[in-house]
């Protein structure tokens, strides 16, 4: 079924993109005026993340892909790459109320939003979308401190929003402190929904729901009760392309998540995600889920980490061979060791220091003796295993 609401508003934005000209000018020729169909969409170019980084080194901070300007928008973001994202004005800009609603969230509730507020727009794409629905956010961010545990203690917070790692250390700490726990309804992203934890989760009473977005595009699905696997945003276009081109797959096939968000402030057309999913069967839009990645990028505690940015390291450290990152989980919390060739273990701590500055998430470093790494141009390595 074609979400025609986004078709729509994709002729609308269109039509303001031939009128502005500016990077996507060239791009759209092959594209009537009208309300393209999918088949138009199919033609047009795909858009991935090494472009959105190339664009705006050469034209700040958009890559001139933006049709309001940076001075019109609400906030402007750097997510690690690094990429720039902005938040246009608007209640709910990211799309994140319909997936709250679909959790059961309604007006007068209490939310508690662990992900970040710090230059990264998880943590107001959710808050604004649940002051949309008129509930109080408590902005924790992602500290487990006695704070946090305090407020939530005076706050006793119905909802929380973050990534389930995270809800299962507050948990603990809750548990710890003597403190009940009020949660009862939870929207996790940005890490794996393992069995184990979903069943300690349920075991508790809360009710947990999965939604899946990303900084450039807000939120592209969300789990509901109306059927498998997760319902496609109605503001956004979903396609799944053979990994590496823009090659539509037939339903049910796995392949590479491209979107389109037809915003009228900041679009993207086909922007290619890297993660990896198959629709499912049926009238409206589903999604089987996160099926993996389509290149190296890998996410953790809730933060993308990429190979150009270890490249970027390694280019840094003069002497240094091969640098591989891997990733593993244990104890329902994922961990990483960036591997170093070079011949003077001293340079351990220093580099800690500029793993955890670049990836904004702290690492452990091993120096290794040089050629020891496998030549088989891996640069992340992630060995934990997700359930499918």
């Amino acid at each position: 079924m074609t979400n025609t609401r986004a078709f729509s508003n994709l002729a609308e934005t269109l039509a303001r993109i031939r009128e502005a000209g500016g990077a996507w000018t060239g791009l759209l020729g092959v594209v009537a005026d009208g309300v393209p169909t999918p088949e138009d969409l199919a033609q047009l170019p795909v858009l991935r993340k090494s472009d959105l980084l190339a664009k705006q080194s050469q034209t700040p901070p958009f890559g001139g892909l933006n049709l309001t300007a940076p001075g019109g928008m609400a906030r402007l973001f750097s997510s690690p790459g690094p990429i720039y994202e902005p938040e246009g004005a608007g209640d709910d800009w990211f799309g994140a109320a319909d997936a709250l609603r679909a959790l059961g969230v309604r007006p007068g509730m209490i939310v508690l939003n662990t992900f970040s507020y710090h230059m990264t727009p998880a943590g107001f794409m959710f808050d604004s979308g649940a002051r949309s629905l008129g509930c109080a956010v408590i902005p924790a961010g992602p500290s487990a401190g006695d704070d946090q545990i305090a407020a939530i203690g005076q706050y006793r917070p119905e909802v929380y929003i973050g990534i389930p790692d995270f809800l299962n250390i507050l948990l603990g700490k809750l548990d710890g402190a003597g403190i009940a726990n009020p949660i009862r309804l939870a929207l996790v992203s940005g890490a794996a929904l393992t069995p184990s934890l979903l069943a300690g989760f349920e075991a508790r009473g809360i009710t947990v729901r999965q939604a899946y977005g990303t900084a450039e595009l807000g939120i592209v699905a969300y789990e509901d009760d109306t059927g498998e696997g997760m319902r496609v945003s109605d503001r956004i276009i979903l396609e799944i392309a053979r990994p590496g081109s823009g090659d539509t797959v037939p339903r049910g096939e796995v392949g590479e998540v491209l979107v389109t968000r037809p915003n009228p402030d900041y679009p993207l057309i086909r922007f290619a995600t890297g993660d990896l999913s198959a629709l499912l069967p049926g009238e409206e839009p589903r999604i089987a889920g996160w099926k993996g990645r389509a290149d190296q990028a890998a996410k953790v505690k809730g933060m993308f980490v990429r190979p150009e940015q270890i490249e970027a390291m390694r280019k840094d450290l003069p002497g240094v061979g091969r640098m591989r990152l891997v990733i593993t989980r244990e104890n329902e919390r994922d961990s990483m060791v960036l591997y170093v060739e070079h011949a003077d273990s001293t340079l351990q701590d220093g580099i800690e220091e500029r793993l955890a500055e670049r990836l904004r998430i702290k690492g452990a470093v091993r120096i290794v003796a040089p050629d020891s790494l496998p030549n088989d141009g891996k640069i992340i390595s992630d060995e934990r295993t997700l359930p499918s």
